[in-house]
């Protein structure tokens, strides 16, 4: 299977270079599209030096996703690993790197867990999302700790223009429903208020997370339910004067398997995130963003029928950060300013509670000159906890055509030990040290408004490395249980191919990651994460029909880092339509697993089989 990916994706850019560059970009091209996470301010995304991916609020609509996870496994240099169902606990991998190894934002507010590192990507509603940002490669410079693999960055919905009302409901197997609803717009004065709110639902009765050979195997049905909110509201006090506040909320009541059939295992989840922030014209090169907020991560788990009772492992999070872009000409100078502090509790393990706080400042400068654009970052992050990091990042492009661009860069970033890492009984050890990351990647991007491609080659080496292990070196024979530690080093590697073209009602989409991820020390690929990956789609249109198909493939990965557990290769295909009955009014279905391929992504965990969901939406135009 291997060589067929290899083939199918070497030709998908060849055939995208050769397409004929229009003379005008077509007004919804990706030429035009404005991305900020890749330098912290709004720029064209054909301008940004960062290997990136802009998931639209148009994709989304049209893939019919219910779940952001399966969403991010479309995208290239993106594996995903579940244990169950769509409710059960996730991973994503980016270009290879640890789940713990990349930053999460919703709307510039950093979410995920202290104790287990990581954003909790089961409790992240797709509904509540308007576009999401995926940035590849270490960003620690922009972003502080553990942005090694890469950002990946959530926007809610925000309010312009007039009253639009929006709502969807549909239904499919395992009992699954989902409803949504929210209103948008913005008021007609010179104190424009904007404002948008939504609200969604999500339940359903799933299936059992694991199979028989795992020791918590129980056949019972695990479901889930999920309920999620999210605002924004801002107010232009005055021209180039605005105040905002932003919300999202969403609680997740998901059930799993504990190995005996009498009792009712759940996992509570609830993730809050919260900010205040102030953009400021201050000169007319001069611009400031300053902003207060707070993430919750709250896990807790219901086993009220076992001794063990109730647990909460709660992190919060509370940043204030104030952000300087000043204007030079056609380039940019950025300064920012920042503290982060994170609090930790735990009702079972109080040696984990505990608090840290990181001091932060950092400066970037963006070059554009004619065919050349060059970058350059340098951060230091002091922490109360492990000390000084000074981060950094150089990248220069040049123009090839107005189309073609070529790319280098080099970076360094590091990854804080959790909380768990360092404190956990009989896991966790005090002294160990932040994983640092040392990234080289070059790379040709071509764009002409109506074909793109992109071919990246990078090399991540991580010294530190942070590893769970079973069985502990012998210095730490005081950890009989397993535990946590410092190993050498291991490296990523990997070369990224994508590509897409329009052809008339046609758009053909197609990436390919061939990747070394791998431990040094044991010379072993690092675990679930396949050397071969790849995702081909087409879709159609035809008036007010728009369909798709799309296949997902993967090569063999293992369940353990010994590498003897083997997981097989597999390859998902699914189909999805939306129909315009009448105007502001759509129906929509998906069908996943259209040839009910039964795989793992976790050994003895179950995975979604075949399973058709259809529903009807209600969007004002």
């Amino acid at each position: 299977m291997t060589g067929q990916l290899m083939a199918v994706a070497a030709a998908l850019p060849s055939y995208v270079l050769a397409q004929t560059q229009p003379d005008t970009p077509a007004p919804d091209t990706n030429l035009n599209a404005v991305v900020v996470t890749g330098t912290r301010s709004a720029q064209y995304i054909r301008d940004v030096l960062s290997d990136n991916v802009l998931i639209s609020a148009e994709e989304i609509a049209k893939s019919g996703q219910t779940s952001l996870v399966e969403l991010l496994q479309r995208q290239r240099g993106i594996e995903i690993n579940r244990n169950g169902g769509p409710g059960a606990t996730a991973s994503v991998f980016i270009r290879g790197a640890n789940n713990n190894q990349s930053v999460v934002l919703v709307d510039g507010v950093r979410i995920g867990s202290s104790t287990v590192g990581g954003a909790t990507w089961s409790t992240i509603p797709l509904e509540q999302i308007d576009h999401v940002e995926i940035v590849y490669g270490p960003l620690s410079s922009l972003y502080g700790a553990d942005a090694i693999g890469g950002v990946v960055q959530i926007f809610t919905k925000k309010g312009s223009g007039p009253l639009r009302v929006n709502a969807s409901a549909g239904y499919g197997r395992y009992a699954t429903e989902e409803l949504s609803a929210g209103l948008s717009g913005a008021t007609d004065s010179e104190r424009r208020l904007h404002y948008a709110i939504s609200a969604a639902h999500e339940k359903s009765d799933g299936f059992t997370a694991t199979k028989p050979g795992n020791f918590s195997y129980n056949p019972d049905k695990d479901g889930y339910r999920k309920d999620s909110a999210s605002g924004q509201f801002s107010v232009d006090i005055a021209k180039g004067h605005e105040l905002g506040l932003q919300f999202l909320q969403s609680r997740l009541n998901a059930q799993y398997d504990s190995g005996a059939s009498s009792y009712d295992s759940r996992t509570l989840q609830k993730l809050e995130s919260y900010a205040l922030y102030a953009n400021d014209q201050i000169l007319a090169d001069w611009t400031s963003h300053l902003q207060v907020s707070q993430a919750r991560d709250k896990a807790g788990s219901d086993q009220s029928a076992l001794a063990s009772g109730q647990s909460q492992i709660d992190t919060t999070q509370k940043d204030i950060s104030w952000q300087h872009d000043l204007r030079i000409g056609s380039d940019m100078l950025q300064v920012l300013l920042e503290r982060r502090k994170e609090l930790v509790y735990t009702s079972t393990t109080p040696a984990v509670n505990g608090e840290r706080s990181t001091d932060s400042v950092a400066a970037s400068y963006q070059l554009k000159r004619g065919a050349h654009l060059a970058s350059a970052s340098v951060r230091n992050d002091d922490s109360s906890q492990y000390g000084g990091h000074v981060t950094g990042s150089v990248g220069y492009g040049y123009r090839l055509t107005d189309a073609l661009r070529a790319n280098a860069g080099f970076s360094t970033s590091f990854r804080a030990p959790t909380f768990n890492e360092l404190y956990y009984p009989n896991f966790g050890i005090a002294s160990n040290k932040p994983e640092q990351g040392r990234n080289a990647e070059a790379g040709l991007y071509y764009e002409d408004g109506t074909s793109q491609a992109s071919v990246v080659y990078y090399r991540n080496r991580i010294r530190d490395l942070l590893v769970t292990a079973t069985v502990c070196p012998v210095e730490l024979a005081s950890h009989p249980f397993g535990c946590s530690y410092n190993v050498d080093k291991a490296l990523l590697t990997g070369l990224s191919l994508g590509a897409s073209t329009r052809l008339q009602r046609y758009t053909l989409r197609g990436s390919l990651d061939l990747q070394d991820p791998r431990e040094e020390t044991t010379d072993k690929l690092l675990t679930r994460r396949a050397r071969t990956h790849a995702s081909f789609g087409l879709d159609y249109e035809l008036g007010a029909l728009q369909t798709g198909a799309e296949w997902i493939l993967s090569g063999k990965r293992y369940d353990d880092a010994a590498n003897k557990n083997v997981l097989p290769g597999y390859g998902l295909l699914n189909l999805y339509a939306a129909y315009d009955v009448a105007r502001n009014w759509s129906v929509f279905g998906r069908w996943n697993n259209v040839t009910d391929k039964e795989y793992e992504l976790a050994k003895y965990y179950a995975t979604t089989r075949s399973n058709l969901f259809v529903g009807i939406r209600y969007a004002m135009k």
